[in-house]
């Protein structure tokens, strides 16, 4: 995940602040300078970091420090809130015209990943309800065309071509095909090229003349750390951009592009790819990204996942028959089908607090997890109905015969058993009275 190293490195600084009573001038000013060696090795622009230790030494140094922190705490409060305001302090959401339909207009170098992340855009627009169209300008690129069709089709999203013409014709037909059918909003994906040339943009400002965009988002690779702060400043400066979308932030990059590009162009960052699969979109929160920075957690993000994932009457259903003890091995296996589906579980735990340090992403086997989720479904499905909702009456004959059905072993299915039973009981004093009570979905452990 990005930010690794920046993190480890910012943990290590704050740690020795944190084991003072009191800190000196010097203590604080020796901290930002391992801050600010640690930014520029992940790739964060020189003139930015300058900046940005310049304003965290303003207010660390003589800050009176707040009755209910620490000075190591305060400072790390500091750099956490000045910090998010590099990146844009709050959250940019996309705005819709009065009028629809609503057009944005996706442009960026060949290779950042453009196209999938029209997808991954009309996916995440279609879940609130809308009925986005993509449409295919990318005229010059093989298969670019066949490859919107192909992600559009894998999330049900509607795909306008009209094969390898005029781009910019091709544009404004697609906005009259979305005005007559009702289709909103529209997202061009446009061509790119390997670097940027005066061709390209002319093409793209005579797209942007025709269809008038409400935004124009550049799509950027942020493994290409300060290219990519360079990519940005310079589609700003020739197209006008309106909003940043930083692809492949969950990938080994160092993490310099998110930091930097919000302070260079003056434009936000609105959304990040955090990985292959194209429901792997997220909404970039400045502060929720900085506390992800200081390793801190994102508690947040991880509730919105777990909100998109957990139907709010299974959730209310399945209370109830914890309260009950009617909690079954249907549900077991619901509940986990449904956890699956928020992603990896070492990025999930790096957005709990406090556990980041406790357990590295190497310490989690995700395919090892996977494998045994995939098995204990396997067994699960070749119990009948009455073993699945009382598991009480499985004897030896029965266990068996569900082992030789789901090609496992008698000990695997004690073991899911064992498992089934400590869920249970686990989630019988998450749902008790009192102070204690909780509502957590079921593998929040």
């Amino acid at each position: 995940m990005a930010f690794e190293g920046l993190t480890d490195k910012l943990q290590s600084t704050f740690k020795k602040l944190s084991n003072r009573g009191k800190l000196s001038e010097q203590d604080v000013k020796s901290a930002l300078r391992e801050v600010r060696l640690a930014l520029l090795e992940a790739d964060v622009n020189f003139l930015v970091v300058k900046d940005f230790i310049k304003k965290v030494t303003e207010r660390a140094v003589g800050q009176e420090i707040l009755g209910s922190l620490t000075p190591g705490q305060q400072v790390v409060k500091i750099v956490h809130d000045e910090l998010a305001q590099l990146m844009g302090g709050q959250n940019a959401k996309l705005s819709y015209s009065p009028q629809p339909p609503t057009i944005y207009m996706l442009c960026g170098l060949q290779g950042a990943g453009k196209t999938t992340m029209a997808a991954k855009l009309g996916n995440l627009i279609k879940k609130g309800g809308k009925k986005p169209l993509l449409v295919a300008c990318d005229v010059y690129r093989p298969a670019a065309i066949k490859q919107l069709q192909v992600v559009g089709g894998q999330v049900g999203v509607e795909v306008f071509e009209r094969g390898q013409g005029d781009p910019v014709q091709i544009a404004k037909e697609a906005v009259e095909y979305a005005r007559y059918y009702g289709r909103d909003p529209v997202i061009i994906d446009t061509a790119g090229r390997l670097h940027i040339d005066q061709n390209l943009m002319e093409e793209l400002r005579k797209i942007r003349q025709t269809v008038q965009p409400r935004e124009i988002l550049l799509v950027v690779d942020a493994m290409t750390g300060q290219d990519a702060v360079t990519v940005s400043d310079t589609f700003n400066k020739e197209l006008g951009i309106d909003g940043v979308i930083l692809t492949k932030l969950d990938g080994d990059t160092r993490g310099g592009a998110a930091i930097s590009v919000r302070a260079v162009t003056g434009k936000p960052i609105k959304f990040a790819g955090i990985g292959e699969k194209l429901g792997d979109i997220e909404a970039f929160h400045p502060d929720r990204m900085a506390s992800r920075i200081l390793g801190m957690g994102d508690v947040l993000t991880l509730i919105e996942k777990a909100q998109e994932n957990f139907d709010e009457k299974q959730a209310v259903d399945m209370a109830r028959k914890m309260r009950t003890n009617s909690f079954t091995l249907e549900d077991y296996l619901d509940q986990i089908r449904q956890l699956t589906k928020m992603g990896s579980v070492a990025d999930m735990l790096k957005m709990v607090p406090g556990l980041r340090n406790k357990i590295k992403a190497e310490d989690i086997d995700e395919e090892k997890m996977l494998k045994a989720q995939k098995k204990n479904e396997a067994i699960i499905l070749s119990m009948t109905r009455m073993e699945r909702r009382n598991p009480d009456i499985l004897n030896a004959s029965r266990k068996r015969r569900i082992a030789a059905g789901s090609g496992s072993t008698v000990q695997e299915i004690n073991l899911l058993l064992k498992q089934f039973d400590q869920a249970r009981q686990m989630m019988k004093q998450m749902m008790g009275g009192g102070k204690r009570r909780m509502r957590l979905p079921f593998g929040m452990r």
